[in-house]
């Protein structure tokens, strides 16, 4: 099968009801990112020094030496950023993302942080690049990282975030089947599930624009007071979609050596008075809002079209286009993933297939349609899907009356065009069909060819929406 790995669609238009605690229009969610100790350091056993999120612009590894600068904005990060973040955010709940190595060089920080009920997730073994990492070995550095984080703190992580990631790292954490999330993600402004073989994995996802690392890099930050400006854009709008009855979530994500410097530490106290200062704002660590999660919205494994096989694929869907299982096997062939796992994404592979055949191939699906309360509706020999579509204007009950004008307009309307009158009758009642057949029996043949076969798009997409809600 050709599948496409990625979810395009997401919660689409109607994300589900956060429903945080208290009633609250927003979740405030500040990680402190613990990488000082952690990062690469030929006395770690690395190849190079680090040469990313720092102060020097356009840094570079250097192979096989130590690279002093690098090293000490390192330091100031554990030395006095560390304290300073403490000191302003220590009685607000928050999550550390802690390299477990990093931690294991920072005794008292760790204490600094249980000591404030800070949440400590795991920010993996070392912080190093994992993309060239080969599956087997990023296994094994995550269960160390996992033994290493318990060691140092007193319990496991429970929740993940790697950063500098692989293709595989979601997978490979998913495995251990012991994290209430994993946040290497970005595509999101709410938790969402991941199936991974029927067993939900629950993703937190994080952020790179309400993060200090722009201060890091060239097209970022160059002052507090564009973070801070920034940041309170961010909470306003999302406090204003709370305020409209769809709440989400404010991920903010902050570094020692970065933030620690007081002149942004002071624009970050200003944006943390000012999110203060409303009313509904539910402060939480990364762990309480994946339980909270987790409760409200539980994990569901669900058959998805795009990972049924051919045969299972056409039994569901082969009758959407009127007796044409044709459509159905041309739809399943196609680039099909996640984002085609609704209604609309079935039906736009569906029409697709029928859009691109040629004429006398859709005349096939049209003439494959019953005429309105036709012959076959009075030996009851429609598909279940007809009979319900036509009983729902009443065209199962018509008055002698109407039923003759029907079978005029049928017999003239087929005449004249070859085809059946089609229209998408749970868009209409009994006279806006009747008005439609009157003024369409005018149309030229193209003109009515084309909307007969827009007609049948749409049946095909109303019987999807009710077979999907069903």
């Amino acid at each position: 099968m050709n599948r496409y790995p990625r979810d395009m669609t997401g919660y689409g238009a109607t994300p589900p009801a956060a429903n945080w605690p208290n009633g609250a229009k927003i979740a405030v969610q500040i990680v402190l990112n613990y990488e000082e100790g952690g990062e690469n350091n030929i006395l770690h056993g690395d190849a190079a020094s680090e040469a990313f999120l720092s102060e020097i612009t356009g840094a570079a590894p250097w192979p096989g030496q130590r690279h002093w600068n690098m090293e000490s904005i390192y330091e100031y990060g554990s030395r006095a950023g560390f304290w300073r973040v403490h000191r302003m955010l220590g009685d607000l709940p928050l999550t550390v993302y802690g390299v477990a190595t990093a931690l294991a060089r920072a005794p008292e920080q760790v204490a600094a942080m249980i000591a404030s009920n800070w949440e400590i997730a795991s920010h993996g073994l070392k912080w190093v690049e994992h993309k060239d990492m080969p599956e087997d070995e990023e296994r094994e550095q995550i269960a160390e990282a996992i033994r290493l984080h318990t060691e140092v703190t007193g319990t496991p992580p429970r929740g993940w975030y790697t950063g500098r990631c692989s293709n595989s790292t979601v997978k490979l954490v998913a495995e251990t089947g012991q994290f209430d999330y994993i946040a290497d993600s970005y595509a999101d402004d709410l938790p969402y599930w991941v199936d991974f073989d029927g067993k939900g994995q629950l993703i937190t996802p994080y952020t790179m624009d309400c993060n200090d690392m722009r201060f890091g890099i060239q097209a970022g930050y160059t002052n507090g007071e564009q973070f801070e400006s920034y940041l309170k854009d961010s909470f306003d709008y999302l406090y204003e979609e709370g305020e409209a009855g769809a709440p989400k979530m404010l991920s903010i994500g902050l570094h020692c050596r970065l933030i620690g410097r007081p002149g942004r530490a002071a624009a970050f106290r200003r944006a943390i008075e000012y999110f203060k200062s409303h009313e509904g704002v539910w402060f939480a660590t990364r762990l309480e809002i994946a339980q909270h999660w987790a409760k409200e919205h539980p994990f569901k494994a669900q058959t998805r079209p795009s990972e049924m096989d051919r045969d299972s694929f056409v039994a569901d869907f082969g009758g959407i286009f009127e007796h044409s299982p044709w459509i159905a096997e041309g739809a399943h062939a196609l680039e099909l993933g996640h984002t085609h796992d609704t209604a609309i994404g079935v039906h736009s592979a569906l029409a697709r297939v029928f859009r691109s055949a040629d004429n006398a191939k859709r005349l096939g699906v049209l003439n494959a349609h019953p005429d309105l309360a036709g012959k076959l509706a009075a030996a009851k020999q429609l598909t279940a899907e007809s009979t319900a579509e036509q009983a729902s204007v009443g065209l199962d009950a018509l008055t002698d009356a109407e039923r003759k004008t029907l079978t005029d307009l049928n017999d003239a309307y087929t005449a004249k065009f070859g085809f059946p009158f089609i229209i998408a009758v749970r868009d209409n009642t009994k006279a806006s069909i009747i008005d439609a057949f009157k003024r369409r029996i005018d149309n030229d043949r193209d003109t009515e060819f084309a909307e007969a076969c827009k007609q049948v798009e749409r049946i095909a997409e109303l019987r999807l929406v009710e077979k999907f809600s069903g």
